[in-house]
């Protein structure tokens, strides 16, 4: 027995075609590159992060303002800086990583097609990853900006350093020459030249007119100047730092290291920071811990200006 179809209305099942996967993957989701395709989409511009970072802290203030949570919200808002500072830190991760990709395809170099297009390929990746870092970079330091708008105190790290790179740009860049440069890209924010002043003072210390005059006087003798202070959460140093952050002045924070010393943390911290060797070491009213550091600095024949009560 036969079945008669109705050719005219009948259309057999297509398999879809991969022509027709791609096309239909693109209008649902848009391009995404492959995990190893380079990415040609543009980095967002500076003005459009600027503006959305400055939305972000608004929206958060103007929300939990005049609310029970507004006692959250400082803590809130640094977490929102360091957001951007932990995203930075992966990148850096991801760099290193490819750094030693790159060092490991030199070494398999045979003059094949294959490996130099591996090694190009990692190159380009590397390439991507700075620009992204410094992107990323300057959401954070956008998002730092903003907290000290909102909360009258600078952003600071809990631990590490805060550096701003300068992105390396060329037609064409070497695997070995691009080694080099992220090298010298994370190194040189990390040595600041010019002369070193020490900075000392107790918590208790808080004459901040005092410290700033004194901290501008030996400025305007040496404008290229780099503070290096204890780090300390308030007093006496806490002063100096917001004085640097005003005055653009490159500081170091020396803190002390309480895991690896104990008690002996300001002492070693003291002995790291004269490792230095600042041309000068202010001081203020504080403990032994102040103390310690002059008598030290003058058995090195470092010049030590003492200010507040007996000094100048």
């Amino acid at each position: 027995m036969t079945r008669d179809y109705d050719e005219t209305g009948y259309e057999p099942p297509h398999a879809s075609s991969p022509t027709a996967h791609i096309l239909s993957e693109l209008q649902l989701y848009g391009y995404h590159p492959g995990q190893e395709e380079p990415d040609p989409r543009p980095l967002p511009e500076a003005p459009l992060i600027a503006g959305a970072i400055a939305d972000i802290f608004d929206a958060l203030t103007a929300t939990l303002s005049d609310t029970r949570l507004e006692p959250d919200l400082e803590e809130l808002l640094w977490a929102t800086v360091n957001l951007f500072h932990r995203a930075t830190g992966r990148i850096e991760r991801q760099l290193d990583d490819n750094e030693q990709a790159q060092k490991r395809s030199q070494k398999e170099q045979d003059g094949s097609e294959i490996r130099s297009v591996e090694l190009e390929r990692l190159t380009a990746e590397g390439q991507t990853l700075l620009e992204r870092r410094d992107c990323l970079e300057f959401f954070r330091d956008q998002a730092a900006e903003q907290f000290e708008r909102h909360t009258r105190t600078a952003w600071r790290p809990r631990s590490g350093s805060m550096v701003n790179h300068r992105a390396l740009t060329a037609s064409l860049i070497d695997s070995r020459d691009f080694i080099a440069a992220k090298r010298q890209a994370q190194i040189a924010p990390l040595l600041p030249t010019g002369p070193k002043i020490a900075f000392t003072g107790g918590m208790e210390c808080n004459d901040h007119i005092l410290i700033w005059d004194k901290l501008d006087k030996v400025h305007a003798k040496h404008p290229d100047m780099v503070l290096l202070h204890g780090g300390s959460p308030k007093g006496a140093e806490r002063i100096a730092a917001a004085w640097a952050d005003a005055r653009k002045v490159t500081q170091i924070a020396y803190r002390p290291d309480w895991t690896r010393h104990a008690k002996a943390a300001p002492f070693r911290r003291n002995d790291a920071m004269l490792e230095a060797l600042p041309i000068g070491i202010m001081v203020f009213p504080g403990t032994g811990i102040q103390e310690n550091l002059a008598d030290k600095a003058k058995k090195l024949g470092i010049p030590v200006w003492s200010f507040g009560s007996g000094g100048a």
